[in-house]
């Protein structure tokens, strides 16, 4: 993403010798049986999902690492179905169809959140339309309002993280003009009333105030259109640009902008957690 600053236009012990007593107890549990005989080998379900070479799998079922259904297996020879059955590593759930796309996009300022745009404005379709699958964006960013985009063709993920009983939090960067009160910080929490509602933040930082113009964080759950902005001009702070830098456990980190990636399987993993699949 690059640095972001108000000079800078770029934004963006020993173990115990006796087991624990949930070791003990789990230890004890009947062992559930998740072989399916006409499945897939588990160290290849777990190398298609990208845990690493085929090797390196085995290696991982070996140590106790992986459960399908909650139960821990260690059997080399298990197989299992992908499509019905849940596998997690270290205990966090990993996508097992190899036909969803999860990827991350850092959206440039003046770009459409949407694959396609009647006024002929660059949208998303310019980015990733040479993809088959039918992709949804998470949530959106406005037009001027560049950072984390997710998209993805699993429905059932994108309704979740969308949807405001989840409360996903959104983290962003921005420069806005003027010095920050002391109370802006509360207000802010507390929440500022809005045209169509009150809004709040979960959390508000102020990084630096340089020759007029002050870089904060602000992190919320909410995705209301234009809420940053409009938060930001209710305390007397407009905003002069505005970053997407984390969304719920992703972040943005040093991708450049215009730029897709496929998410890593533990991100994968981190949005499921997120929103309970």
């Amino acid at each position: 993403m690059g640095n972001m600053s108000t000079k800078d236009s770029r934004l963006p012990g020993h173990p115990s010798k006796r087991p624990s007593r949930r070791k003990r107890a789990e230890r004890h549990q009947p062992s559930r049986d998740v072989h399916a005989s006409n499945g897939v080998r588990l160290q290849k379900v777990l190398a298609d999902a990208g845990l690493g070479s085929r090797r390196s799998c085995e290696q991982l079922i070996v140590d106790g690492r992986v459960s399908v259904d909650g139960t821990q297996v260690r059997e080399l020879g298990t197989r299992i179905d992908p499509d019905k059955q849940s596998v997690e590593v270290d205990a966090m759930p990993i996508t097992t169809h190899t036909d969803k796309v999860y990827l991350a996009f850092n959206k440039p300022r003046k770009v459409v959140s949407s694959m396609g745009d009647p006024e002929g404005r660059k949208n998303l379709d310019d980015y990733v339309g040479d993809r088959p699958e039918r992709l949804f964006h998470v949530g959106r960013l406005d037009y001027e309002t560049e950072g984390l985009l997710l998209l993805t063709n699993d429905g059932e993920l994108s309704n979740r993280l969308s949807h405001p009983s989840y409360e996903i939090p959104k983290t962003y960067l921005a420069q806005v003009r003027g010095s920050i009160a002391k109370d802006v910080s509360a207000r802010l929490r507390d929440g500022i009333e809005l045209d169509d509602g009150l809004a709040h933040a979960d959390s508000f930082k102020l990084i630096e105030t340089v020759q007029g113009v002050s870089l904060v964080e602000i992190v919320l759950h909410e995705g209301r259109n234009r809420i940053v902005r409009r938060m930001m001009d209710a305390v007397g702070n407009p905003v002069i640009r505005l970053v997407r830098t984390k969304f719920g456990p992703i972040e943005l980190a040093e991708q450049r902008q215009g730029k897709v990636r496929s998410l890593r399987p533990d991100e994968i993993g981190a949005l499921f957690e997120a929103v309970k699949m």
